[in-house]
């Protein structure tokens, strides 16, 4: 009698299962060659570079997590921001001569220097400019400031302090405003000077300077003190000074509050 052996039965694996893991294989793999791609591209000196960073940073700006609170200052420079401080006189003549010698522009030269140093210290990029600088011609900066100082003559009792005056010809005047009233608070603050509110000029408004420069570029000019009556804190107490412009120009660029009485300046005629 022969025995029936009966087959043993197939295991089925339904197509759809079959075609699921065939497809998930296929992504996987198609993955991987266009990240393998892109690794390839982007080296590290392309990740790393300006042009990227910039991308990067405008990205998570623009990003609703990434953006500040309005009228939340800034505590830290952006790579491009770039900042002009003219020495006044420098490099074309002395400015006001005082009588044993000492020059408005030795004075000036050396604040503005000083000015420089510390605003590369924060994180910015710095033109040191003389008087009549080439680069002046069209100069595009978040910010120029032209530093000057008053006569070294004794006038009066009354020839003591600083006067501020912001670009007349600039293309957004709140702007030259609001670096002129930073200008004002954070300078006077730093060295408890007066400032002569009632005697700025046309000549400092209409500067040569603000002529030169392009009209997007935000400038003021600042006349530190006097070389008589205010000759020892200009020339012994210099970090002092510097540090009332460079706390002025980052008040203006970091958008911080200032008082509500800073006086508003007048030309005089």
């Amino acid at each position: 009698m022969s025995e029936n052996t009966s087959p043993t039965p197939r295991k089925f694996t339904p197509a759809s299962n079959r075609f699921s893991v065939w497809n998930t294989l296929t992504t996987v793999i198609g993955v991987g060659i266009i990240l393998a791609t892109l690794f390839t591209l982007f080296t590290p000196a392309v990740l790393f570079s300006n042009e990227m960073l910039n991308q990067m940073f405008a990205s998570w700006q623009s990003s609703p997590s990434g953006q500040s609170a309005v009228g939340t200052p800034e505590t830290t420079a952006l790579p491009s921001t770039r900042i002009g401080i003219v020495a006044g006189h420098w490099g074309n003549d002395s400015g006001s001569v005082c009588s044993d010698g000492l020059t408005e522009m030795q004075v000036n030269l050396e604040i503005a220097t000083r000015v420089q140093k510390s605003l590369i210290a924060d994180g910015y990029q710095v033109d040191l400019l003389e008087e009549f600088d080439p680069r002046l011609s069209q100069y595009r900066a978040a910010a120029l400031v032209s530093i000057h100082n008053d006569s070294c003559d004794y006038i009066n009792d009354e020839a003591t302090g600083f006067k501020v005056a912001a670009a007349s010809s600039s293309a957004y005047p709140e702007k030259a405003a609001r670096l002129q009233d930073c200008l004002i608070d954070r300078y006077q603050k730093a060295t408890g000077l007066v400032f002569h509110y009632n005697t700025i000029t046309p000549d400092m408004t209409s500067y040569h300077t603000f002529n030169e420069i392009h009209s997007d570029t935000t400038a003021a000019i600042i006349e530190t003190g006097f070389l008589n009556l205010d000759r020892e804190i200009l020339t012994q107490h210099t970090d002092q000074v510097a540090q009332g412009i460079t706390d002025g120009i980052l008040c203006y660029l970091r958008n911080e509050p200032i008082s509500e009485n800073v006086p508003t300046a007048s030309p005089t005629p």
